[in-house]
Formats: C-alpha cells, sequence, structure tokens
C-alpha cells in the first residue's frame, strides 16, 4: 500500500508528485536545514498539505479545467465551473442591480451576508454532513448542525443565530433489499440522522424552521444530510463594518471552547473519497452542543467589546485550516502544537493539528488585549488558550517542543495543488414517454399518492424540533386549523422592537437529474423562489446559496461514465447562471462530490442532488400569509403561463353575481366534454 492510501491522504498522483517535485528543490531544502528539518516531509506537513488540498476543503472539481462537448458537438473549454457560473452570475446581478444591490461579503468567508436593513445584515449557510452521517448517523448529524453552527458565527466579526435548516435525502426505511458490506440500513440511518440534528439544535437553543426529507433508494449509498443556519450581525461593530475583519502582524493565536482529541481525524480527506472498506469511523467528530453554546454566549460579549480582530471556526482541517486561513492576512504564522489543550495524552503533532475535534474557535487577538479576553473567559467558564501568533514569515510554521514540526511557504500549501482538467460529454439520455392509464378509482389512487413517502407527512419528524424557542417564528414550519399541515416557508422576527422579518425557503427536485440536471438546477431554483413569495417575502430583497451534491464526475475504471456525470455537472451550473434572470444573486454555498459507495464489485451513486436555498426579508411580517386555506368558499385560482397538464373547466350553476366568472372546476387533460372550448382536450 503506497503512502498516499495509507495516510488516507486523499491525493492523486499528480497531487503526490507535485508534493515530490517541491522537496526535491535545493532552496527548499536549504530553508529547511536552516529550522532543523531534513529533505523529507514531515508527517505534519503532508497531512497538511493533503488537508488543505482536499476535494472537501480546496474543491478542485469546481475549480477544475474542464472540456465540455455537448450534444450537438461544439466544444468549450470551462476553466472553473465555480467563476464562470457562480461567481459570475452573482457579479452580474450585482452589477445590474446597481445601488439596490443587497450583498456586503460573498464567497469569501464561512458564510454569506447581505443586507437586512440600516443597523443589521443577514447571514447564511448551509453545509452536508454526508461521509459521517453514513458511518455514524447520530454522530454525523450532530456534528453536521452544530458545525454549521459555527460558520455564520465565524463570519465577519461573528453573528448571533437565528435559526435551523435541515434538508434530509434517505433510501426507503422500509428497505427491504440485501444490503452491501459497511452499509447500514437506511431506517437506522433515517432514525439517527434526524436525532443527531434534533440534539444538536434544541440543545444550542435555535429553533429548527424549514426542511424536507426526500427519498430515492440510491441514497442507501450516501445519505445527504444538509444542515443550514442564519444568523444576524450589527452593521457596524466597534467602528467598523461587522461583516468585516482581518488578523494582524503579531495577534496571538488563540484557540476558544473544546479541546483536541482523535475524534475527526482525517475528516476532511475521509469526505473527500467515496465511501470504500477503509473510511474510518474515527474521522466522525464527537459533539457537545452546551459546550459550543457556552462558547457562542462568551463570544458575543467579547466581540462587543472589540477584543479579537478575526474570527473563524475549527472546522474541516482544524487548526490546520483555521490558522492556515486566517494567517493569509498576514503572511505567516508561528503556531505551538505542544499547547493546545488535549481530550486526553497520547496525541502525535500531526493529529493535534489536523484533528476536527468540535466546539472549537479560532481567534487573532491583539497581544495587549489577550489579559481582558483570557479573564472574561475564565468568569465565563470557556477554555482558551494562546498558540503563537501570526507573523508575515511567509511560511506555515508548526513546532511541538520547541522543534519545527511544519514548515511549508503560505504561497506552496495554498496555492500549490495543481488544476485538475476534466472531460465532459453531454449526451441526453434515452428515456420513454410515460403511458398513465386514466384511474379508474380516484379515491384509491388518491389515498396512494398521498401514502408516497415523498408526500406524505413528516409531522412526526417537524415535531421533534423546537421552532418556537428564542420566541421570533412567526410562519411556522407546521400550519393549519390543527397546525399539522407543511408550510411553504418559514418567516421569523429577528428583532422585537420592528415588524421587519426574515423570509427562509428551498427548494430540492434530484428525481429531475434521470431526465436533465438542467432542469433539476432550474426548477430547485424555481421552488425555492416560489416557496419564498408564497409567504409574503420580498423578491426584490432575496439572496440565494447552491449546495451540490454529485456522484464522482471523473472519468476512470470505477467511474467509466465519469463524462457523463462531468456534463451533468456542467448543465447544472449552465442552469444556475440563466437563472440570474430571477435577479437573484447567490451569497454562499458548498459541492459535495464522491457521493458514491464503492466496495468490490458493487457501487452505488446517489442521483445528482442540488439544494437551492434562499434567504430574504419581508417589510411588513404582520403581511405574512401561510398556505393553509383560511375559510370554506375560499376561491381557488391556478397561475399558469404555459399549456400545463391542468387546466379549468367552467362549471358555474349559481346566480351572476359579478364574481361568475371566477368559478371553476379543475379537469384533467382526459376530459371529453362536447363544446368545451376552455382547453386543449379536444372537446
Amino acid at each position: 500500500m503506497c503512502i498516499r492510501d495509507r495516510g488516507m491522504l486523499a491525493l492523486s498522483l499528480e497531487e503526490m508528485k507535485a508534493i515530490q517535485f517541491y522537496f526535491r528543490q535545493d532552496e527548499v531544502i536549504a530553508a529547511r536545514k536552516q529550522v532543523g528539518l531534513g529533505a523529507m516531509p514531515t508527517d505534519a506537513e503532508l497531512e497538511a498539505l493533503a488537508q488543505t488540498w482536499s476535494e472537501h476543503c480546496k474543491h478542485k472539481i469546481f475549480a477544475a479545467r474542464i472540456e465540455y462537448e455537448d450534444d450537438q458537438g461544439r466544444q468549450e473549454v470551462i476553466n472553473s465551473l465555480f467563476k464562470s457560473y457562480i461567481m459570475q452570475a452573482t457579479a452580474d446581478v450585482r452589477k445590474a442591480k446597481g445601488k439596490q444591490d443587497i450583498c456586503l461579503s460573498v464567497f469569501k468567508d464561512n458564510a454569506g451576508v447581505i443586507k437586512f436593513n440600516d443597523d443589521w445584515s443577514l447571514v447564511f449557510k448551509v453545509e452536508t454532513h454526508n461521509s459521517p452521517s453514513a458511518l455514524d448517523p447520530y454522530g454525523g448529524a450532530l456534528t453536521g448542525i452544530v458545525g454549521c453552527n459555527r460558520d455564520p458565527f465565524g463570519t465577519g466579526m461573528g453573528a448571533r443565530l437565528m435559526f435551523n435548516t435541515d434538508v434530509f435525502c434517505f433510501a426507503s426505511p422500509f428497505y427491504d433489499k440485501p444490503l452491501p458490506p459497511r452499509l447500514l440500513h437506511p431506517r437506522r440511518i433515517f432514525e439517527g440522522v434526524v436525532e443527531g440534528v434534533e440534539h444538536g439544535g434544541n440543545k444550542s437553543g435555535i429553533p429548527t424552521v424549514n426542511g424536507s426529507i426526500v427519498f430515492d433508494d440510491r441514497f442507501a449509498g450516501k445519505p445527504l444530510v444538509y444542515c443550514g443556519t442564519g444568523a444576524i450581525m450589527p452593521r457596524m461593530l466597534n467602528g467598523r463594518p461587522g461583516h468585516e475583519k482581518q488578523a494582524r502582524v503579531g495577534d496571538r493565536i488563540v484557540m476558544a471552547g473544546g479541546r483536541v482529541g482523535k475524534d475527526g481525524i482525517h475528516g476532511a480527506t475521509f469526505s473527500s473519497e467515496e465511501l470504500h472498506e477503509g473510511s474510518p469511523v474515527t474521522a466522525v467528530q464527537i459533539g457537545d452542543p452546551i459546550t459550543q453554546r457556552r462558547m457562542f454566549d462568551f463570544l458575543i460579549i467579547a466581540r462587543d467589546r472589540g477584543l479579537y480582530n478575526a474570527i473563524t471556526d475549527n472546522g474541516a482541517g482544524g487548526l490546520s485550516s483555521s490558522v492556515g486561513e486566517m494567517s493569509e492576512d498576514t503572511g505567516g504564522f508561528e503556531m505551538h502544537l505542544d499547547r493546545a489543550p488535549l481530550k486526553y495524552s497520547g496525541l502525535q503533532p500531526w493529529e493535534i493539528l489536523i484533528s476536527e475535534a468540535q466546539e472549537r474557535m479560532t481567534l487573532a487577538v491583539p497581544a495587549e488585549k489577550l489579559e481582558e479576553f483570557s479573564t472574561l473567559a475564565y468568569e465565563m467558564g470557556v477554555e482558551v488558550t494562546d498558540l503563537g501568533q501570526f507573523t508575515d514569515s511567509g511560511y506555515f510554521h508548526c513546532l511541538y517542543n520547541g522543534e519545527t514540526a511544519t514548515y511549508l511557504p503560505m504561497e506552496f500549501i495554498h496555492d500549490g495543488v495543481p488544476q485538475m482538467v476534466i472531460a465532459a460529454r453531454w449526451t441526453p439520455p434515452a428515456l420513454k414517454e410515460p403511458d398513465f392509464a386514466q384511474p379508474l378509482d380516484m379515491d384509491a389512487t388518491l389515498r396512494h399518492l398521498l401514502g408516497r413517502l415523498d408526500v406524505c407527512s413528516k409531522e412526526s419528524v417537524v415535531r421533534r424540533y423546537d421552532h418556537e424557542v428564542q420566541a421570533g417564528t412567526v410562519i411556522k414550519p407546521l400550519v393549519g386549523v390543527a397546525n399539522d399541515g407543511p408550510s411553504d416557508a418559514a418567516v421569523l422576527r429577528p428583532l422585537f422592537d420592528s415588524f421587519e422579518g426574515v423570509v427562509v425557503a428551498h427548494g430540492i427536485c434530484p428525481g429531475y437529474s434521470d431526465i436533465d440536471t438542467y432542469h433539476m438546477m432550474a426548477n430547485a431554483i424555481d421552488e425555492g423562489l416560489r416557496n419564498y413569495v408564497a409567504v409574503g417575502g420580498n423578491i426584490e430583497h432575496v439572496a440565494g446559496l447552491d449546495n451540490f451534491c454529485w456522484c464522482d464526475p471523473v472519468a476512470s475504471d470505477k467511474t467509466p461514465d465519469g463524462e457523463y456525470k462531468a456534463a451533468q455537472l456542467v448543465r447544472a451550473n449552465q442552469a444556475l447562471y440563466n437563472c440570474l434572470a430571477f435577479g437573484v444573486p447567490l451569497i454562499s454555498g458548498k459541492d459535495s462530490m464522491k457521493n458514491d459507495y464503492m466496495i468490490g464489485d458493487t457501487k452505488i451513486s446517489i442521483p445528482p442532488t442540488v439544494l437551492f436555498s434562499v434567504i430574504g426579508k419581508i417589510d411588513d411580517l404582520r403581511k405574512a400569509v401561510s398556505m393553509d386555506a383560511k375559510a370554506p368558499g375560499d376561491l381557488v385560482y391556478l397561475l399558469d403561463s404555459f399549456h400545463g397538464a391542468l387546466r379549468t373547466h367552467p362549471d358555474y350553476t349559481g346566480q351572476g353575481d359579478g364574481d361568475s366568472h371566477y368559478s371553476h372546476k379543475f379537469q384533467s387533460l382526459t376530459h371529453k366534454n362536447p363544446g368545451c372550448d376552455c382547453c386543449d382536450c379536444g372537446g
């Protein structure tokens, strides 16, 4: 077994050769000798490079050079899907809006930030925890939601958490086929994930207000666990915009919150691969929402007192990721790994560096404010540790007991990964038009439809989540006279001295991918925005988040259809760009690739899936509208700008009361009625 596989580095051969070439350079060897290192990389250096260059952290597929050919033979080279479609769409929307642009911070922090009003900003992020949830449903989902909480909290100078969302994609809980090795039964995954997100959100005191559950047996290979968190932050903090932050040379590297353990080691690289026989359960972190909540309460006070210059979470890659990213502000750092507080003894330096143990944030604290910061932490029962300082040395420099453990140029670790080249060829699938017979028993057909997993009530799951905590939820997840019907979207009141409200909604429809991922993406966007406006959201004040979950799109022996899957990815991004006609900027998102199971000759790939979430404003939440019918006799309208599958047929038999032309009865296309001229039924 090669070092790449033995160490679970999840690096390609080209990437391993790039590392090999770097360490063979004479000037590199000379520089390393000065700090007591040899020519060979240390284990900590290899692990730091693997974490930073992982698909999970570097998004190499979205940054790849894609050679695309459509079904007409037209060829195109796309240099980064992310830059060409997602960033470009937002740039075009913002330019068109001009002074009406609501974006404050996009694509450069842990979460996106938009304007709410003159005094406050909205922060929103959605993440996935698919691989961990496949191996440990409860632990993976728990750390998914509390981990996503840290993203908005670690955006800008910090934000107060306001709500959670959750969207799950599972195989049927009644799955009765033989399960391949290492796969848990979908019912166990279902129950564990629901409970994990419940405990993470409820114990943190954050309401869960919006979500969905989608079923498809292809999610048996890997479930999809989307966790989202919205927050609110002051527009200005201590004389500068709340969404801006910057570590400065000389600032102390301070870790706050939980301790470092072996849990979560290789979390980033493990999540960058398909599920296989070597996937380690130890890569799943162990969550503790109570510790995290106490840390949040402390850091909000420290924020308001101006006790730090920058903050971020210890997410994928732990200290390697958080300190490595923050040090880009200054151009280097010096960190002492032996100072990190541990859950137990016995961790190696490289384990301390990349552990993703939870409930931790990293801060840049000015040296002159360190004592005040530490005193406040002690008073509030939060552990903080000074690990070193930010420098302008140009190096990713870690030490252990005074000896150098890593000495990597910032430029190499952040920009040294070779760009991937991916071939993509689109061939539309050969599909037959479905032939549906007219149902003979409409009552039985309706009961069957209502009993389908994707349609049936999810109240048993929704009731487990606290949507009343913080007392700000106006339109709740369940509505109607008995509060048992699903809501289109959620409306919240973040400020109790104002009737301005926040609206959050989403769209997801992976089944469309079997036809065309272009229309899957377009329909997800359309669904999310329709849900948003249905409760009263202002379409001129809304932003979107795209969360891609894909099967492996890189052609190889184990993925012979990689070119088709890559083309599916291109088409979804094309739809995302073309939907800028809505005028909705994209402010954040995430991609999760390699959502496959591969052991032996058995491969299970998820259907390409995009969750499109939206957040925005309703100017007066007293005018918010829930989807339930309010009174008998209310009129029903169908708004339709094209010839769809549903028509209206006049059937007015009452007296002429001025509204007679609005009284209709819905009819199907198969309806035959002599003299009918209201539709295309042929009558």
